[in-house]
């Protein structure tokens, strides 16, 4: 059985069609890379998966069960997380608040959390665990604006990481990252992967050079519509699909 799966998800918005009758599945020990030009539907495709919106027309599966429209807090604690591709931190925060805040939102802790933060060990030591897998846990203490613009990124990482989830989907993880940190980032996202139990990783990312580095299945959309399924090795041997997927990028850029 796959561990997330859209059955002929459809997103309309009055004439317009986002999405058109896309079927794909997600198994286990996967990294897949959605791909497509702007306005190719990726950023609704990803809205739709993780709950944030309500398909039209199809379903959508996390192991087995329908999760259409159920949003995000909820989907957390089924399983799945996201990372959104602008830094959502709050600046005014710790690294270990904000990695504790995560904590406690699945734990259904938030009402008290501010009042007694001090005496929630677990918390504590659950937030420095998962700071450790982003080199992130001698700066506990820092405040989140202080961190350079690629351990922001970690950070807001490390927030989803703290769900515990089985299935993360990182949406631009390297948006804003200069070039020569960007291969340091996914390095990390990776190791973290393998250190947390994350069973299943969807990147949307803009960046063909990783794509072609790190994922093991590329998902390429264009206008809605589910456009190629493919091994990064087939993909990148298909010049026609690549101009479509690239060239359309550039020509947006």
């Amino acid at each position: 059985m796959p561990i997330l799966e859209s059955k002929a998800v459809s997103k309309h918005y009055g004439v317009y069609k986002a999405l058109q009758d896309v079927s794909l599945q997600f198994f286990e020990n996967e990294i897949i890379a959605i791909v497509g030009p702007n306005g190719a539907g990726k950023t609704t495709f990803v809205n739709v998966l993780t709950g944030l919106l309500k398909p039209t027309h199809g379903e959508v599966a996390f192991h087995g069960k329908s999760i259409a429209g159920v949003g995000p807090v909820t989907l957390a604690k089924l399983g799945m997380a996201r990372a959104f591709q602008l830094v959502q931190i709050f600046p005014q925060l710790s690294v270990q608040e904000t990695i504790i805040a995560a904590v406690i939102s699945q734990r259904n802790m938030q009402y008290n959390f501010w009042s007694n933060v001090g005496s929630k060990s677990e918390l504590i030591e659950r937030a420095l665990e998962v700071a450790a897998i982003f080199n992130l846990d001698k700066k506990m203490a820092w405040q989140a604006s202080y961190l350079s613009q690629g351990e922001k990124k970690l950070l807001d990482i490390a927030s989803a990481f703290a769900l515990s989830p089985e299935v993360i989907l990182l949406d631009e993880p390297t948006s804003g990252i200069s070039t020569g940190e960007k291969r340091g980032i996914m390095d990390t996202l990776m190791a973290a992967a393998k250190l947390a139990g994350i069973k299943t990783m969807l990147l949307v990312e803009h960046d063909m050079e990783l794509v072609a580095e790190y994922s093991t299945r590329i998902v390429a959309l264009a206008e809605g519509k589910l456009l190629a399924d493919l091994p990064p090795n087939e993909f990148f041997n298909d010049p026609e699909l690549q101009a479509t997927i690239i060239g359309k990028r550039v020509n947006h850029a």
